[in-house]
């Protein structure tokens, strides 16, 4: 199969576990909660996504007609530093990017040496070999990927309560607030929710505060 990659780029992972680590992103066009078109968002399964996923013209971006063609374009943006105790980690993203991860791709990406993790929507069941699952369920939509490693909880959503999560097979939880224009009023909403609920962590956007990609 050939892949549809908005943009492809290094930068700090800047939510959840891993912030904080340098990452290659590979970011997957498309998306099976909405179009990623501003006149279909009413109607959309998640109504506060904020990320452009939409087409292949972002830089890195492009149709790659193989996991290795793709996997070698990612690698070209890891720095060439040797180290023994890092690994390259590349961050699957989208959209939704197991509409195209695959286990071809997952193993190509594995023979260049990266960590595999994926940031998902838990709708779609993915393939064998990925390193970091971080799920992020939406409020009225049927979450099929019940464990990983990190379950990463956008706060609040009207209809869903936290708590419904914490009993899935995930190693952490956390909690997000919702950007927006009540970014305010979520982040002191989330900050209290963890605080009375100390089995969630607080995860804040780091990379939108320090104003990086």
């Amino acid at each position: 199969m050939s892949y549809l990659v908005k943009e492809i780029f290094y930068s700090l992972q800047g939510e959840g576990f891993h912030a904080g680590r340098p990452a290659v992103f590979c970011r997957f066009a498309g998306c099976n909660l909405w179009s990623g078109k501003e006149a279909d968002r009413h109607d959309a399964a998640c109504k506060f996504c904020d990320t452009d996923f939409v087409g292949t013209d972002g830089p890195q971006g492009g149709k790659f007609a193989t996991a290795g063609e793709l996997a070698s374009r990612v690698a070209k943006l890891w720095p060439a530093v040797k180290s023994r105790s890092t690994r390259p980690f590349v961050v699957c993203t989208g959209g939704e990017p197991l509409l195209q991860l695959n286990s071809e791709l997952i193993t190509a990406f594995h023979r260049e040496g990266f960590e595999v993790a994926v940031e998902t929507n838990g709708t779609i069941l993915p393939s064998e070999g990925i390193d970091w699952l971080c799920v992020s369920p939406k409020a009225g939509v049927e979450m099929v990927v019940r464990s990983g490693q990190e379950l990463k909880f956008v706060f609040p959503q009207k209809g869903a309560d936290p708590e419904k999560f914490t009993l899935l097979d995930f190693q952490y939880f956390f909690l997000q607030p919702q950007d927006g224009t009540d970014l305010s009023r979520n982040t002191k909403l989330a900050v209290d929710y963890v605080l009375a609920h100390p089995h969630w962590r607080l995860s804040l956007q780091m990379h939108k505060i320090l104003e990086i990609k």
